[in-house]
């Protein structure tokens, strides 16, 4: 089991930059895949971005060349650099770690994009 805990979310304005956190509460060495999900008012949660143990990663196409995930697994940590930010980024950010068939989630971030 893991706990997640989501952090740096806030409001920015379009075109500016954030950088979410993921904290998790054990080691993340063994989890193979860690990611990253957004939910926006009245739609699905979606896939951003994951990265696995040896530094694989997989982006959506909405987020391709814009957001940049990493971790750091000394510091059990998962992080979500998100640049060039457009309004329709709006949305709960949320962390996820697959653990085998099992998933896990944060409590979630609201990111909102707003001039």
């Amino acid at each position: 089991q893991v706990q997640l805990v989501e952090s740096g979310g806030g409001l920015v304005q379009p075109g500016g930059s954030l950088r979410l956190s993921c904290a998790a509460s054990r080691s993340i060495d063994s989890i193979n895949r860690m990611g990253w999900y957004r939910q926006a008012p009245g739609k699905q949660r979606e896939f951003l971005a994951s990265i696995t143990t040896g530094g694989s990663t997989d982006y959506a196409d909405s987020v391709k060349g814009r957001f940049t995930i990493s971790r750091d697994n000394a510091k059990n940590m998962v992080y979500l650099q998100m640049n060039s930010l457009k309004p329709e980024d709006t949305a709960v950010y949320y962390c996820n770690a697959a653990v085998g068939f099992l998933r896990y989630w944060g409590q979630g971030t609201q990111v909102t994009v707003s001039s």
